[in-house]
């Protein structure tokens, strides 16, 4: 299988690319500018030479005399010496040459363009000629020795002088080396530097190449916004950085696009709407397992563990932030609470099963011995008070979730020998409110009412339901105890708070059933107070 190229291969590879590119298109511009400056220069300076020449009296004699050549040779060769140009042509009006710097080209035609310089003007070009290709000015020489005035004279005879294209290239690969140095030093340090930032980035990448890390992305933001459990990623500073759909839902955040803008910036925790036991819980440092959180509207058992860079995790890899998992199990609890009532009012059947057995093994013994006004007496008068409950109970209450609670808590006060007092009105409809919310209060309102007086002298739970009202539900749930501490009332119905004592019947899973109280009471948009022992539930219908 062939290995795909990481991410820094290909930037290192591009960057090459790219430096070799702009060195190439510097040299050339250099070397097109360079040549431009020297042919220039060429040209400026062989004009400045064949312009002294034109006006020069020795050169305006000489070009008249009996024989020019004589007179002008050794006085051109030396000018060419001295000025260090290539060569110095003097010639007359029918492009014979009086001068060349190859004696056997004397008195042969000219090469090139004299038609300006005929007419009176001094001009440049690149021409190629005897001696090759040069840049070359042509300047006349007037009979007055006013060169370059048409109006003061005739052309008697014209001088041109040249560089060859060979000697500017001599000066040209001379500024052509420094550019290929510095494009050299700019080439090596480009390089390095690219070196450097692949290396750099074939570490925070491991490695992976741009479609292993669009496909990641890919199935990252799949999975995060498709598992049921919230999430929430942390910063190293506690920063909220991302979460998903289900975090969203689970602590009432606004829910994030499925693409989120690249440059979306670190939420700090003091701006977000946060629950405070969740908040308290993401801006500490610990790590947690299967801890239990109750907000207004959920119970969520949270996992948090640290996220480290490298991808074996080693003494080298540091600290990047953490990321927190929530599970709503308020479902779960409320399952149990509908769960434990219901092995409450079984416990309570089967206890009063047992013990209608032993009254009708006692109600037979007393027909055998002929006594039955007692037997009689004995089969209805214990039964009467809890009948009448059951009967008051069964026209009254038409939810038979409630019903069933009432009769079950009826049936273990009774067997923990507490006294159970119900009030209700003569009638309380159904279908007002979930039964697993009416389950949550008043079943923990009322376990929590025993817990408090077991043990007590003349225990006694009342619950107090007022149905009267069309627009509100009352509930009040006293006992004979003390009732909690008026100083820890304000903190009662936070988790893990509880009045009880290692001696109580329930000796684990305290803190809990108060607290899911006050969620369902809040989810329902009601409230609850404690006056003493009395705890009062307002419910909106």
């Amino acid at each position: 299988m062939t290995r795909r190229w990481s991410i820094a291969a290909k930037l290192f590879a591009l960057q090459l690319v790219v430096i070799l590119a702009l060195t190439a298109a510097a040299v050339l511009l250099s070397w097109a500018d360079a040549r431009a400056d020297v042919e220039r220069d060429a040209a400026a300076r062989s004009l400045a030479v064949a312009e002294t020449l034109a006006q020069d009296p020795f050169v305006q004699d000489g070009v008249q005399s009996a024989d020019p050549t004589a007179a002008l040779q050794p006085y051109a060769v030396d000018v060419m010496r001295a000025a260090g140009i290539d060569f110095v042509t003097i010639m007359g009006p029918d492009r014979i040459r009086f001068t060349h710097r190859d004696p056997a080209e004397i008195g042969k035609p000219f090469l090139g363009n004299i038609d300006r310089a005929l007419a009176g003007e001094a001009f440049t070009e690149t021409y190629t000629g005897t001696l090759g290709p040069s840049v070359r000015a042509v300047v006349p020489i007037m009979s007055d020795g006013d060169a370059g005035e048409d109006d003061t004279g005739e052309v008697v005879a014209l001088v041109s002088a040249g560089i060859t294209v060979s000697a500017t290239q001599v000066v040209l690969g001379t500024r052509i080396a420094t550019v290929l140095l510095a494009a050299g030093a700019a080439l090596v340090i480009g390089a390095l530097a690219s070196w450097a930032l692949s290396r750099y980035l074939r570490r925070v990448t491991w490695g992976r190449g741009a479609e292993e890390m669009s496909r990641m992305f890919a199935y990252y933001e799949g999975v995060l916004h498709s598992i049921g459990e919230g999430l929430v990623l942390q910063n190293a500073n506690r920063d909220v950085v991302l979460y998903n759909d289900r975090a969203a839902e689970l602590l009432g955040l606004p829910t994030l696009p499925r693409r989120q803008a690249p440059d979306a910036r670190p939420q700090p925790l003091a701006r977000l709407t946060l629950p405070e036991p969740m908040r308290a819980v993401l801006a500490a440092d610990d790590v947690a397992v299967d801890e239990i959180v109750i907000t207004p509207t959920h119970v969520l058992v949270v996992d948090r563990d640290r996220i480290v860079s490298g991808p074996d995790g080693g003494a080298s890899a540091r600290f990047i932030g953490t990321v927190t998992t929530l599970r709503d199990h308020t479902r779960l609890q409320e399952l149990t609470g509908e769960l434990a009532t219901m092995t409450t009012l079984s416990d309570a059947l089967r206890s009063q099963a047992h013990e209608f057995a032993n009254r009708l093994h006692t109600i037979i013994a007393l027909i055998e011995l002929d006594r039955p006004a007692e037997a009689a007496e004995l089969a209805t008068g214990e039964l009467a008070i809890s009948q009448q409950l059951a009967d008051r109970l069964l026209t009254a209450v038409e939810e038979p979730v409630l019903l069933a609670l009432l009769l079950g808590k009826s049936a273990q006060a009774a067997e923990r020998g507490i006294g159970f007092e119900v009030g209700i009105p003569s009638r309380i409809g159904g279908g007002s409110f979930p039964p697993q919310e009416l389950i949550t209060i008043v079943g923990n309102l009322i376990d929590n009412a025993f817990d408090a007086v077991a043990g007590t002298p003349d225990p006694v739970v009342s619950v107090d339901i007022d149905g009267d009202d069309p627009a509100l539900l009352l509930i009040e749930v006293s006992d004979s105890g003390a009732g909690p501490d008026p100083a820890a009332a304000d903190g009662l119905f936070e988790f893990g708070a509880t009045t009880k004592t290692a001696t109580d019947a329930r000796p684990t899973g305290r803190g809990i059933g108060l607290a899911l109280v006050r969620q369902s009471v809040a989810r329902l948009g009601g409230r609850i107070a404690v006056d003493g022992s009395r705890f009062t539930v307002e419910l909106p219908r």
